[in-house]
Order: C-alpha cells, then sequence, then structure tokens
C-alpha cells in the first residue's frame, strides 16, 4: 500500500491532507518540521512525500538530500502564493508538483489520481530506454543520434514532473512530436493532450479558442463554447508558436498559470483548471522578449525545463533511419515493398535538410508516389533546395560560337559549385551517372575530392551507375 509523509508545521494542514489522503486508501506519516521528517524517513520510506516551502528549522526543499535519486519518491511543495517562485524552483530541483495555501483539496485528489504506483513509470522509461538501443525508438520520437541521446535524458527527467516545458528548435525538427511524447511518459498521460497553434488562430479568436465562450457573448456566439484549457483539464496542453501570441491575451495566460484559474468570455465566473502546458518556438525566446513578442514574465513561467531539439543537419545517421521508417509506414500501407536506390541514399545524407524532418517525410513520399507501379524501388526525384528565386551566380552566359565541350564544361562545374560540391547531387541535376561526372572531371584536370564523395567514387570508377 502506498505511503504518504506531510510535512507541514500547521497541525490543521496535517490533519486535512492526513483525512484526504486516507480516503484513497493510503497510509500516512505526519511530521512538523525537517528533524521529525527526517526520523519519519527512516522508520518508512514513502511513495509520496507533501512538504511545506518554509519550516521552522529549515526548508522543505532541504529534504532532496535524504532521497535517493532512484528510490522514486515524489516531492510535492506546499508554499504561500508569495512565494510561487520559491515553488517553481522546487520543481526545477526535481519536485513532482506544487500546491498553494489555502490548498485545495480536490487538487490533491487529482495529483494523487495521477501518482504511480511502484516506480510504474520510471520503470516504463527504462524500458523506452532499452528500445532505443535496440530500434532506435524512444515513445513517439526515433533517432539515436548523440543529440537525440541528449534530448531524450532530458524528456526522461521531466516527463514526470509537473514542470513547465519551452521545446526550442528550427521548423520541421519534431517538437509536437516532442511534447506527445512528454504527454504520454507522464503522470497525465490517462487525460487528453491538446496542440494549439497560436500562429494559425485569428487575433480575434484566440481568446475564445483558448479560454471558452458563453452563449451570445458576442456575434456569433449561438452557444457556449469549451476552451483549450477546459477541454484539457487533467492532461496537457501544448502551444505552438508562442511567440505569435498577442501580448494581451499573453498576460491572461500567465494569471491562469499562477492561480489554476480562468474567465470564459462573456462570463466573471471562475473555473479552475489542471492543466500541464508545454510551449514551443522555432525563434530564440530571449531574442523574441527583446523585440517585445513575449512577455519576459511569461518566458520565465514556461522555461523552467528548457528543451532544444537539433536540426536534422546535426544528426547524421539519422536522416537513413528516419527515411526508411517513413518508406516502411508507405509500404505498409500502400502494399509495397519498395527501397531507396544507392543513389538516392547518397542523395538523402548529403543534403543539408534545411526544413527538418517535415521536409525529408516529404520528399520520401514524392520518392514513393512517382516510382512505377510495377517498380521495387523509389523514384530519385530531385530535392527542392529552396522556394526563393534564384540568386545571382546561379545562371551561366555562353556566348554564341561556344564548342559544345566548352559549354558542357562550363555548366558541369558551374553545377558542382552550386551543390557545394556534392558530386552525386551535381550528377542527380545534370541527369548524368556518377562515373561520368567523375570522367568529366578528369578531363577538366579537375579531380579534387570531398571527404564525402570518397565512396562515391570507388562505386562510380569501379562501373556502378550512380
Amino acid at each position: 500500500m502506498p505511503h504518504v509523509l506531510i510535512v507541514d508545521d500547521d497541525a490543521g494542514t496535517r490533519e486535512a491532507l492526513s483525512a484526504i489522503i486516507g480516503e484513497d486508501g493510503l497510509t500516512t506519516a505526519t511530521a512538523g518540521d525537517l528533524r521529525e521528517a527526517r526520523i519519519q524517513l527512516v522508520r518508512q520510506m514513502p511513495d509520496v512525500v507533501f512538504t511545506d516551502l518554509k519550516l521552522p528549522d529549515g526548508s522543505g526543499v532541504d529534504l532532496f538530500e535524504d532521497l535517493d535519486p532512484r528510490s522514486g519518491v515524489e516531492v510535492i511543495v506546499i508554499t504561500g502564493h508569495a512565494t510561487v517562485e520559491s515553488a517553481v524552483n522546487a520543481l526545477k530541483m526535481g519536485a513532482t508538483d506544487y500546491l498553494v495555501k489555502p490548498i485545495n483539496m480536490p487538487r490533491v485528489k487529482a495529483i494523487l489520481s495521477r501518482l504511480p504506483r511502484a516506480g510504474d513509470l520510471k520503470a516504463e522509461i527504462g524500458t523506452l530506454r532499452g528500445e532505443l538501443r535496440r530500434m532506435g525508438r524512444f515513445g513517439l520520437m526515433l533517432g539515436n543520434s548523440p543529440a537525440m541521446q541528449v534530448v531524450y535524458d532530458q524528456i526522461g527527467r521531466v516527463a514526470p514532473t509537473a514542470a513547465s516545458v519551452m521545446l526550442v528548435g528550427e521548423s520541421g525538427t519534431g517538437k509536437e512530436v516532442a511534447a506527445q511524447t512528454l504527454h504520454e511518459l507522464s503522470l497525465r498521460r490517462k487525460h487528453a493532450f491538446l496542440a494549439v497553434n497560436c500562429g494559425a488562430i485569428s487575433p480575434n479568436l484566440i481568446e475564445s479558442e483558448m479560454f471558452g465562450h458563453e452563449r451570445g457573448s458576442f456575434t456569433g456566439a449561438d452557444r457556449q463554447h469549451k476552451g483549450y484549457f477546459e477541454r484539457a483539464n487533467g492532461g496537457t496542453l501544448f502551444l505552438d508558436e508562442i511567440t505569435e501570441m498577442p501580448i494581451e491575451l499573453q498576460v491572461k495566460l500567465l494569471r491562469v498559470l499562477e492561480t489554476g484559474m480562468f474567465m470564459r468570455v462573456g462570463t466573471t465566473r471562475e473555473i479552475e483548471t489542471d492543466v500541464r502546458l508545454i510551449a514551443a518556438t522555432n525563434r530564440d525566446p530571449e531574442q523574441a522578449v527583446l523585440e517585445g513578442k513575449l512577455r519576459l514574465d511569461l518566458y520565465h513561467r514556461l522555461n523552467v525545463f528548457p528543451i532544444s531539439l537539433p536540426p536534422l543537419r546535426e544528426r547524421g545517421k539519422d536522416v537513413e533511419l528516419l527515411a526508411q521508417a517513413f518508406l516502411d509506414e508507405l509500404n505498409e500501407r500502400h502494399s509495397t515493398k519498395k527501397h531507396f536506390p544507392a543513389a538516392v541514399k547518397d542523395m538523402l545524407m548529403s543534403y543539408p535538410w534545411p526544413g527538418n524532418v517535415r521536409e525529408l517525410k516529404n520528399y520520401v513520399q514524392r520518392a514513393h508516389i512517382m516510382s512505377g507501379t510495377d517498380s521495387d524501388s523509389t523514384a530519385t526525384v530531385p530535392l527542392q533546395i529552396t522556394l526563393s528565386k534564384p540568386a545571382a551566380g546561379t545562371a551561366i552566359t555562353i556566348p554564341f560560337g561556344t564548342s559544345l565541350a566548352e559549354a558542357d564544361r562550363q555548366l558541369i562545374l558551374a553545377t558542382l559549385e552550386q551543390c557545394g560540391g556534392v558530386k552525386t547531387r551535381a550528377a542527380e541535376i545534370l541527369g548524368i551517372s556518377l562515373k561520368t561526372l567523375y570522367n568529366r572531371l578528369v578531363e577538366y584536370g579537375n579531380d579534387a575530392r570531398e571527404d564525402g564523395d570518397a565512396a562515391d567514387e570507388s562505386r562510380a570508377l569501379g562501373g556502378a551507375d550512380a
């Protein structure tokens, strides 16, 4: 049976918590200060600790020193209104959640309902690490590069807590998938996960979408509408592109974070919510603060645990792993057995993927669609380098009277330069084999090689058609 330790210098608080926790079938022990709490820890190690931050002989966070991090003990800190920032700091140190005095007993019940029994959640995270070693998967995420190993470690540590998380990364790096993984590994996974793109909602409607509205509160409001905060109660709310949220709404969001209360548009009745927030941005959040796009106080509230998602170009062989996973999914969906030709694999690894995982997934789908129905391999389709107009220097001028051989030379060398010296990509654009390209470069006296082309040259000179 789970055991709870309650540490508070107020006898009334201890008695009230003991009563409500006992109703859930948990055993309890109480202490009025740190000294008594440490005695109780020796007598029986609890599964959960509720501790006031301000105690007669120190701070409740001092108990972290007496708890083995591997024990899986959950710590919920209790604080007064004036010390909410201290509670946030306690979350950073490893606390699971916090309560504000006067204690809301339904919130205590909600916390208890989410607490794992016998370390089940931590055991599951350990199992996921085993899957990562075998399959390169961690929850909903895929990849085993060193950069992603850091991300998985951070997610594994923060997911079981109540700390707000700020995901920062370029567009297409998988911030929503990371947020879903955080939710699935959290104590809230039995409740809703809702994702909101703050930049995709009209500024005139975003407050109604967030907090809901009452019937008749504005033109067109012909019925009551529950907003994201109400529908995500008990679960997780993912706010993507948080820097695109109007400043006036950021003030109201900050109030919800501080009080756990909000009001629907068109009413003055407050509604309580228990939501974990995960925010994301493809901007530098500190620069967004300086530019007035993000309130500093809200940034500090959301940035309790920041996680940076690496761009695909920094993830090495994850590109091949992800591409194969996307192709396997398409093969299963369409009952095909297509594979990537060697030239396509080389191209995937040499391309910088400015659109990151999203661009890679789109490319694989395009290559699958363009391949013939009877073909067992994907098509070698061009990579879309940019949507912008050609930059200066991307066109060459060949005067009338230039020989065909000289025109070929200029075109080949100019294409190679535009591809950053990546010969596999240049050959694909020119529509010639890699072997042909190498032969031409030898003719032109330009046989300089890049390290990344060594394997390509070996295949090309051996007669393989790229």
